[in-house]
């Protein structure tokens, strides 16, 4: 058995990080379990972290990333289905790259982390570090900002640390809060309880301090859920099929206020669409449609939504400014150009980013701020400009996603949005998750995913601007470089410990 010693030392250092990574990202998307996982999992993962060794650490921190985005991401690899014998292969490599690689992200933070600290020390700097590179991973090459450890706490009594925080300060807050258990039990209590006493009593406080009756608005919307899948979706013969199913929930019951549309569901480019877009308003009886459609000016292709207000006029368009990266554009494609690879850019960068800013004002709505499906996963997004909106407005395509939990999660970081903004989000998809979510992030109505049908809902009103939506992500940012400019600074003014030089 003593030989066995050595291989399951080994084995444990990749399953047990493995482990925890998939117990933390268990609670993502579910309001019942997200926040105990993410707390108990986030104390796990520091509790487990090698304090001998910088290598070691940032070994244990891409094992730790692997099974979080490994289990958050398990639904990325829908998209290689939807034709399985062109593109099926590929939906493993997908998951393990894309895992994988945003795992890199989490080896930095505890890597550095434990060259900043020794032993204890690497727990208490752990904070800082992680809490930057995730800021980092939502911002570089345009960011991709999905599965942020905060976003367990939707559903859950502290997600209120999103309207003061954002979702970048609460997950700062969730690692301060785990690693202080961990220091705590470790070290001293005493120096650790403060931290855990403050957070817990100004959750309480704002928790109770924020639990009013939120205002209801006289005007109803109504949510088109015409429930395409995505391998019939442009198909010919299925196109008209699902475009007169949206017609038919349009003009469905009573009159409504204002009728929303999804991403893409009108089946032609915006020069050709005449036809469509009479049906559409005659089926609305007079009330602004909302609805997504592709167009095309000067030779570029965009993804774009329209406001149509009559038959034949449309007074508003608002063009996908934050592209999806190698599904719409690819990422440095300048690059790739002189390497022979222009026919691979060309293929898939079909799309080119708007430039406005995305506010349309709708009757029955009021000023709204106008998001396609991915743009709606960036907290900075949401205020661009000076003009602070009425509600949010996402209109998405998650039939790329399938059964999986990508459309659940893409509906959690909607909740969000309305967190930290104090704004009411409207969010029309095409085969859901259809829903109405108020300021405080409460789904008050919605469509089951994968069911065709409309939902008629009250608008919500908006709450006094959040401190988030104020400040932004400046004070954590500008906290982070302090911090970790001082953290540089002692390490070189003390240099390296000499016995720990391979640290």
């Amino acid at each position: 058995m003593s030989g066995l010693d050595p291989v399951w030392r080994r084995a444990s250092r990749i399953f047990t990080p493995v482990l925890l990574g998939f117990f933390l990202a268990i609670g993502y998307g579910d309001s019942v379990l997200g926040s105990f996982h993410g707390i108990i999992g986030l104390i796990l993962i520091v509790a487990f972290m090698p304090l001998d060794h910088t290598k070691r650490a940032a070994i244990y921190g891409w094992f730790v990333g692997l099974g979080y985005f490994g289990w958050t991401l398990r639904w990325i690899i829908e998209p290689f289905l939807v034709d399985v014998a062109r593109h099926g292969w590929m939906a493993p490599f997908a998951l393990l790259l894309m895992a994988g690689g945003l795992a890199l992200f989490w080896a930095l933070g505890f890597g550095v982390a434990r060259a900043l600290g020794r032993r204890n020390g690497a727990v208490a700097w752990l904070t800082i570090t992680l809490s930057a590179t995730e800021l980092v991973r939502g911002h570089v090459l345009s960011g991709f900002p999905w599965g942020l450890p905060s976003y367990t706490l939707i559903g859950g009594p502290a997600d209120i640390w999103l309207a003061w925080v954002g979702s970048y300060g609460a997950t700062f807050l969730m690692l301060a809060f785990a690693c202080a258990i961990v220091f705590a039990v470790s070290q001293s209590w005493k120096m650790a309880t403060p931290v855990i006493a403050g957070l817990i009593f100004a959750t309480i406080g704002l928790t109770v301090a924020t639990a009013t009756t939120l205002p209801v608005g006289e005007k109803t919307v109504r949510l088109i859920q015409p429930n395409a899948p995505q391998h019939q979706k442009w198909d010919r013969d299925w196109m008209p099929v699902f475009f007169d199913r949206a017609i038919a929930q349009t003009g469905a019951g009573a009159a409504v206020d204002v009728v929303i549309w999804p991403e893409t569901s009108i089946p032609a480019l915006l020069e050709y669409a005449d036809p469509w877009i009479e049906q559409i308003s005659l089926a609305a009886r007079g009330a602004p449609v909302v609805g997504g459609i592709q167009r095309r000016e000067q030779g570029a292709f965009y993804n774009s939504a329209i406001l149509i207000e009559g038959p034949t006029t449309v007074t508003a368009i608002s063009d996908k400014a934050h592209l999806v990266p190698f599904g719409e554009y690819i990422p440095l494609a300048w690059l790739l150009e002189p390497l022979g690879l222009g026919t691979l850019v060309d293929q898939v960068a079909g799309f080119s980013a708007g430039t406005g800013d995305g506010l349309m004002d709708i009757e029955g709505l009021g000023l709204a701020r106008v998001l396609i499906c991915y743009e709606g996963i960036f907290p900075e997004d949401m205020q661009r400009g000076e003009i602070r909106p009425d509600i949010l407005l996402i209109i998405t395509n998650d039939a790329w996603f399938g059964n999986n939990a990508g459309p659940r999660q893409h509906l959690v970081q909607a909740q969000a949005r309305a967190i930290e903004q104090g704004l009411p989000v409207v969010r029309a998809a095409n085969t859901g998750i259809s829903a109405v979510i108020d300021a405080r992030g409460n789904v008050t109505a919605h469509l089951d995913l994968n069911e065709a049908g409309y939902l008629d809902a009250p608008v919500p009103l908006p709450l006094p601007i959040t401190p988030y939506a104020r400040m932004g992500d400046w004070p954590l940012a500008l906290l982070l470089i302090v911090a970790l400019a001082a953290g540089v600074a002692r390490r070189i003014r003390n240099n390296i410990d000499p016995s720990d030089r391979r640290g």
